[in-house]
């Protein structure tokens, strides 16, 4: 049985890249509260944003998808899920829903675990709902000649629910008693989760979901107002690619946890500077045609209306829309493309 020791983390000597990125966190997370002071009204209005992305990311990721007009209308819950991808967006909708109003409640063991599973699952009839394996399970890769290959096997189904324990356990102890930096402990866990793999199906949305509760219950909420899945999914490959590093030699107790680490703090620390960017759009009052003229600023290369939005959430749809229009008509944007395929550009 693979063992978990995270005291061994307090006394490893962590590289300037590590320490600069956990020093950079707190730094913003400290400007987040001084955020919520000032603006809380505004900041709200991100919070339905990120919901939307972070379903719709997180669960694309796994190839589950719908339409965006169906992905707004399950969120806000105005209509029932038509067919199974719709389903399961709808089971994460769930679990997001409850870790965000209830997270400080949610402790950290396997019974919450499967039963936040069992919502995961709950609009669906899945015989292994809120149930550990009972297959094995390998993590695999596909390659362009169509064959794919085993590049790790976790842990069996009849280790999973002691390793669960024991998991939960050590996070537990480590973060009671303080004995090590929380962003160190949160990577470490969640890689360590992912390496169990506990579930027949849902793994990787589960731990997005346990990212977001262990950052929470860490005091780190900028997942409530920036999708961190969202982040995840636009680099998935630099995902995978950590993952894959951070595994070898797992099995032994010899692995490297520093690349899973250094992509999950990276994400962090660029959830946290999307915030400050928008929160800077909304500390002086703007015209809406200088609002989306600063949001502009922020975006290299091309940009949908969309993506305007989510910097402006203040904004309405039609707001937005004048504003760009102007823009292009003032010769500061260029417009390509038509219908669903527009998007923008700097011209200077």
């Amino acid at each position: 049985m693979r063992e978990f020791n995270y005291s061994a983390l307090k006394n490893q000597k962590w590289d300037s890249e590590i320490l600069s990125l956990i020093g950079a966190i707190y730094k913003e997370a400290g400007k987040q509260e001084l955020y919520l002071k000032q603006r809380p009204e505004e900041l709200e209005k991100l919070v339905d944003i990120a919901k939307v992305q972070s379903t719709e990311a997180s669960n694309a990721i796994e190839g589950i998808v719908t339409t965006n007009t169906r992905i707004r209308q399950l969120i806000e819950e105005k209509t029932a899920p038509k067919n199974r991808d719709e389903r399961e967006i709808a089971g994460y909708r769930d679990v997001l829903k409850l870790i965000h109003e209830s997270f400080d409640v949610i402790s950290i063991n396997r019974n919450y675990i499967l039963q936040l599973h069992k919502v995961l699952y709950s609009h669906m009839n899945n015989p292994m709902a809120g149930k550990t394996k009972n297959v094995q399970n390998y993590i695999t890769a596909s390659y362009t000649d169509g064959h794919t290959k085993t590049i790790f096997t976790p842990l069996s189904p009849y280790e999973t629910p002691e390793a669960l324990d024991r998991l939960c356990e050590e996070y537990n102890r480590v973060i009671g008693n303080m004995e090590t930096e929380p962003l160190i402990v949160i990577p470490v866990f969640i890689h360590d989760f992912l390496c169990i793999h506990p579930f027949n199906d849902g793994n990787g949305r589960m731990s997005r979901l346990l990212t977001t509760l262990l950052l929470y219950r860490s005091g780190f909420c900028v997942g409530k107002y920036i999708s961190l899945e969202a982040k995840i999914a636009k680099n998935k490959e630099l995902y995978y690619d950590a993952l894959g590093q951070a595994q070898i030699g797992w099995h032994e107790g010899k692995e490297d946890a520093l690349p899973f680490i250094k992509y999950l703090l990276g994400t962090i620390l660029s959830a946290y500077k999307d915030l400050a960017d928008r929160f800077a759009l909304v500390e002086t009052k703007l015209s809406a045609l200088e609002t989306v003229r600063r949001a502009a600023m922020y975006k290299i290369g091309r940009f949908t209306k969309q993506d305007i939005r989510e910097l402006c959430p203040f904004l309405s749809i039609s707001s937005v829309e004048g504003a760009l229009r102007k823009l292009v008509a003032y010769g500061e944007l260029k417009k390509e493309g038509s219908g669903k395929n527009t998007c923008y550009y700097r011209i200077s």
